[in-house]
């Protein structure tokens, strides 16, 4: 799933991200862009850090 649509960035890139060590989403954006142009799709990155470990991706 599209997770950033500014920069085409699915759920599985953040999760990738995330898992590569990013905890917050600015962090996220420094490594796979996502969130750093409009920022609307922080409340999704938020959403999926806090998600279980076991299927991130789902979201």
């Amino acid at each position: 799933m599209f997770v950033c649509l500014c920069n085409g960035i699915t759920s599985q890139t953040v999760a990738d991200a995330i898992s590569a060590g990013a905890s917050t989403t600015k962090e996220v954006a420094a490594a796979c862009g996502a969130g750093a142009d409009c920022g609307r799709c922080r409340r999704t990155i938020r959403a999926i850090m806090s998600a279980p470990n076991t299927d991130r991706t789902a979201l």
